[in-house]
């Protein structure tokens, strides 16, 4: 079992979460149940993933909701392209949070690469 909150990656997850949750509040409000909704949801499956992982007995389960945690982080990252090109947020947000996003795809991918 694992210290999920030791984890800079489940940290910077948790960091990411705030700014989407900040950044999404100007989507416009037919989006709410659509683009805004799927954004949040993936986001917050970052860090819960990671954690829920973390509280596995096995290495291998715990790779399982790595994987899924990494998937996610991709999936909000192709969701970040998509509000950029339909001008919900500006390209300024694109480049910070897309970085953000692969900053914490590496982060999992190299703990996943430490504990195969």
């Amino acid at each position: 079992m694992h210290k999920f909150k030791e984890l800079t990656s489940w940290q910077k997850s948790r960091v990411l979460v705030k700014d989407i949750y900040d950044l999404t509040k100007s989507f416009p409000k037919e989006e709410m149940y659509c683009l805004t909704s799927q954004i949040r949801r993936a986001c917050v499956s970052i860090p819960t993933n990671i954690a829920e992982g973390a509280g596995r007995r096995t290495n291998p389960q715990f790779l399982n909701f790595l994987d899924y945690a990494l998937g996610s982080a991709i999936e909000v990252e192709n969701l970040l392209i998509l509000s950029n090109d339909l001008q919900f947020i500006s390209d300024e947000n694109l480049t910070i949070n897309e970085a953000k996003c692969i900053e914490i795809q590496k982060m999992i991918y190299g703990l996943m690469s430490k504990l195969s």
